[in-house]
């Protein structure tokens, strides 16, 4: 699409904060007034339509995105997202440990992933079930429950921060210590990505490995990014 306006605003709008472009409130796709929670939010995604060139391009307005993901299918299909989402309680990384063939690397994720398994033990009264090698193994019930209604508690711009941040990490534990302010993105991306980071240090770098990550971990930040310019 062609960039078909000069100016954009922010404008308040019923305790919220729209984007306008030429004085015209942006909608969504689903034609949803595009409105956000926070001062701080709108100005960042204004600055995504401010920098936009001839053309617009979605893939370089990631915050936009993820608030057209909050008012466009969280809002109206809440259930489903929080259900996406918490189905991560079951199957989260931090779970899986590398076989008993490997004992180095166990040490290694042991030293890195248990003191944030520590910390969701005691903030969700859960426990976890380890698993060494890819073999699924089911939680316990009540860990899965806990977990389910944390992430059912967020609000609806959480909620699509945390859609993104789990598909991009492949663990609910990781992306609950975001929400809840214990870590930021910077200590958590190599967390998530420690067996990958371990194999590399051990049979060295591949090309296009390294660049299909930088691409998730530019995602990852601006995910992270959004679920803080969007706290009320």
């Amino acid at each position: 699409m062609k960039r078909f306006y000069t100016d954009v605003s922010v404008a308040p709008h019923d305790n919220h904060f729209a984007i306008t472009l030429d004085g015209r409130a942006v909608k969504t796709p689903q034609r949803n007034a595009l409105t956000l929670p926070t001062p701080e939010l709108a100005e960042a995604i204004a600055a995504e339509w401010v920098a936009q060139e001839e053309d617009i391009d979605p893939a370089t307005m990631p915050l936009t995105g993820l608030a057209q993901g909050a008012l466009d299918q969280v809002k109206f299909e809440r259930d489903r997202i929080v259900g996406r989402i918490a189905a991560f309680a079951d199957s989260d990384m931090l779970y899986y440990r590398a076989d008993e063939s490997q004992q180095a690397l166990i040490d290694h994720q042991a030293a890195h992933w248990n003191p944030l398994l520590d910390w969701a033990r005691s903030r969700y009264d859960a426990s976890f079930n380890l698993i060494h090698g890819i073999i699924y193994q089911a939680q316990a019930e009540e860990t899965i429950e806990r977990l389910s209604n944390a992430v059912n508690a967020q609000d609806d711009f959480t909620l699509a921060a945390m859609l993104s941040l789990v598909g991009l990490s492949g663990s609910l534990i990781a992306t609950l210590a975001l929400v809840e302010q214990v870590h930021d993105a910077g200590h958590l991306w190599p967390l998530v990505n420690l067996e990958v980071l371990w194999q590399e240090q051990q049979w060295g770098e591949d090309e296009q490995a390294l660049a299909a990550r930088a691409v998730k971990e530019a995602e990852f930040y601006a995910a992270a990014r959004f679920l803080d310019l969007s706290r009320t």
